[in-house]
């Protein structure tokens, strides 16, 4: 195998559209996301990033698919840790499927680099993001308040 890779599938009670207005909608991400604004207009080409909400900058990239409610990817990178940056760029791609009256959401976070150190630390803090994105939807509330 070439290259790091990282997998997460859930499966939440919810609807494809609802799930899809969750991963796009700037200010329903942050209540799951910890408070980090993503900025993007969601369009295949335009630029995305991330900021903390002191303003600096975690992460960018670029729209490279968006079919609602089916498929988002982008094109990603780490900016503030100088050893992430520094292995390049990444690929998140999350693809939902309609499954009864749930939605089935597979998220591959991967990068040519093998061993990366940057698929590493996102394998910690996605499991963290989607469960919160699961409760949010399925409660209500969010079951994590800090990253």
């Amino acid at each position: 195998m070439t290259g790091s890779s990282f997998v997460y599938v859930t499966y939440i009670r919810t609807t494809p559209d609802k799930l899809w207005t969750a991963l796009t909608t700037p200010e329903f991400i942050k209540k799951y996301w910890f408070n980090i604004q993503h900025e993007t207009d969601w369009k295949v080409g335009s630029p995305w990033k991330m900021t903390y909400p002191d303003g600096r900058v975690t992460d960018t990239g670029e729209i490279e698919a968006f079919d609602p409610p089916k498929r988002l990817a982008i094109k990603w990178r780490n900016e503030f840790m100088p050893e992430l940056k520094a292995e390049g760029w990444s690929q998140c791609v999350m693809d939902i499927e309609p499954l009864g009256d749930s939605v089935k959401l597979t998220v591959t976070h991967s990068m040519e680099l093998e061993n990366a150190k940057f698929i590493g630390a996102v394998s910690g803090g996605w499991p963290k993001i989607l469960s919160n994105l699961k409760s949010l939807l399925e409660t209500g509330e969010v079951v994590l308040k800090e990253l």
